[in-house]
């Protein structure tokens, strides 16, 4: 069975590329595990995450969380032109206050089901200036250089969190997407400790299982079950990187026996969950 690849790294608490391709490879889906915004410059860039497509215009901004699910078409006559920020989950929860939460452009992207901000006039606002400040820090080598990276790396953060709770950024609607298909994904992602066998899920959406599985496939380009097991098993990595221990993780996750759990973990992952637990400080 195929799965889907986990691509990029990060050993930093972020890192930012600002990357021009005449030719990209076809991206298949795959997730990262921290998070990732990218801002689209140029180029005809077609992006879907979690059963969502998009068609970026300039200045897009694509939201996308860490263990989200996503791939991207590009046209290659034309080049590709973008902004990548990979963000560490952590960094953020180290800033997090009962005042204000680093995330919370993820967040409303969520409760907007939608990946993708879109903003007048960017090249005049304060993010785009934040954004070339904070580019422009990597090549800076003077005084204090990574702290002062750290401080510009947070200005941005705030300009778009501030940005995305004064409305002044418009969550863009999907371009194509399957509202059942959506309303299923949705369903999984929030039940994944429960029974997701093929028969409740047709059941709960009274759909034909045979129907719901070919169209799940159409929309998304995967299976319903390899869908089903790797959010799981996305989801236990994170909680055991929490610190909960790999038994409780399997249940808290859907898995019904440990040693099912530790093999599909292991596959997945190329370490046991007790090895992923040993990297819990």
């Amino acid at each position: 069975m195929n799965q889907y690849v986990k691509k990029g790294y990060l050993n930093s608490e972020f890192r930012l590329f600002h990357l021009t391709d005449q030719e990209t490879k076809e991206v298949e889906y795959h997730y990262h595990d921290f998070d990732k915004i990218t801002i689209f410059i140029k180029g005809c860039v077609s992006y879907m995450v979690e059963g969502r497509s998009y068609e970026l215009k300039p200045y897009d901004i694509v939201l996308v969380r860490h263990n989200d699910i996503h791939r991207l078409t590009v046209d290659n006559s034309i080049p590709y032109e973008r902004i990548i920020i990979y963000i560490s989950p952590n960094f953020m929860n180290a800033y997090k206050t009962d005042s204000y939460d680093l995330s919370y452009c993820f967040q409303k992207a969520e409760e907007e089901l939608s990946n993708v901000l879109r903003i007048p006039s960017f090249e005049k606002s304060s993010l785009f200036r934040s954004i070339t400040r904070f580019e422009k820090s990597f090549s800076d080598d003077g005084y204090a250089a990574e702290l002062f990276r750290q401080i510009l790396f947070l200005e941005f953060m705030i300009h778009l969190n501030r940005a995305a709770r004064k409305n002044h950024l418009e969550f863009i609607d999907t371009d194509n997407c399957n509202t059942k298909i959506l309303d299923i994904l949705q369903y999984i992602n929030e039940n994944l400790a429960r029974d997701l066998d093929i028969d409740t899920i047709s059941g709960h959406f009274f759909i034909s299982k045979y129907y719901m599985m070919r169209l799940f496939k159409q929309e998304t380009g995967y299976t319903l079950g390899q869908y089903i097991s790797q959010k799981r098993l996305l989801l236990a990595k994170e909680l055991i990187l929490s610190g909960v221990h790999g038994m409780q993780a399997c249940f808290d996750c859907g898995f019904k026996d440990y040693s099912t759990f530790s093999r599909a973990y292991r596959k997945f992952f190329g370490e046991s969950p007790r090895k992923t637990l040993e990297h819990f400080p």
